[in-house]
């Protein structure tokens, strides 16, 4: 186990992650054996942190109707939900919520990922404000958003935060992000540092279509855009930093939006990926089962 742990340390250190983060997940696995010489002073330091960005946020007057506490995702992490506003008139609205981790030994990833949320809802909510003043303009009309967020995973190991937006007149469309999360290390898992090289990126494909071929050929109400039956481009392949999460059983869970690789009525779809399929292809079984 410590030399598996030793290699995914160099594995994180080599693998190109996005440019937001790459200095979160390096100071990540620095602070990794780090432990707190007193529970409680952690805890203290936690309620002031905690106070500072809470206050931080009611400084906006957009943000911070309402705060609620939702249930403990491990010993000390916790998922704190922050209502920043809900609009409803009749022909705008609006209810979006953040998710804010708490508790987490690493302050550096704890900060960077609820700054990433906050920032995420700024823009939805900006957006939402100009489409909103452009219908009034031309006459009014309809405008409707709804974000929130699921705790797709939470064992000893790993915290999965879902955030999901869905616009929701008209033409409905729906998209799904994902942060995984090592809790005992303290570093945000990307899917590119699950692995070797990029040869899971064929590897993860080819399975895909497989499946969407048997469950096409096993339930007649459902469609995926494969083997060209379609008059614009099949899916193919992956996207190199696609949307993936790790279940509670330890599998790979691959994700697309609605409309990504399906007609609009099969909405966001999901397909657990066997790990015989990619087992030699990972770095480890740290975190694949």
């Amino acid at each position: 186990m410590h030399e598996q742990l030793e290699q995914l340390k160099q594995k994180y250190k080599n693998v190109p992650i996005p440019n937001e983060l790459d200095f979160v997940v390096k100071k990540a696995l620095k602070q990794k054996k780090k432990k707190h010489a007193n529970i409680m002073k952690s805890l203290a330091a936690v309620g002031v942190a905690a106070i500072l960005f809470i206050t931080g946020i009611n400084t906006s007057p957009a943000f911070a109707k309402a705060l609620t506490e939702v249930p403990v995702v491990g010993s000390l992490v916790k998922v704190l939900t922050f209502t920043e506003f809900k609009v409803d008139d009749g022909t705008a609205k609006a209810d979006i919520k953040v998710p804010a981790i708490t508790n987490m030994e690493n302050k550096t990833l704890e900060a960077t990922l609820n700054d990433k949320y906050l920032e995420e809802n700024k823009k939805l909510y900006n957006g939402f404000k100009e489409e909103m003043e452009e219908l009034k303009k031309n006459g009014g009309g309809h405008v409707g958003v709804k974000s929130d967020y699921v705790i797709k995973t939470d064992n000893e190991q790993i915290l999965v935060v879902g955030r999901y937006v869905v616009n929701t007149v008209g033409s409905s469309s729906t998209t799904f992000k994902y942060d995984t999360v090592d809790k005992k290390n303290q570093l945000l898992i990307t899917l590119p540092s699950l692995f070797k090289n990029d040869s899971y990126i064929s590897l993860i494909s080819e399975n895909i279509q497989e499946q969407m071929r048997q469950q096409m050929r096993s339930d007649r109400d459902k469609t995926y855009w494969v083997d060209g039956k379609v008059d614009f481009e099949s899916f193919k392949s992956i996207a190199k930093d696609q949307s993936f999460y790790i279940n509670n059983e330890g599998k790979l869970v691959i994700s697309f939006d609605k409309y990504e690789v399906a007609p609009g009525y099969m909405g966001v779809v999901e397909f657990v990926i066997p790990t015989d399929v990619i087992a030699d292809a990972l770095v480890s079984n740290e975190y694949i089962k």
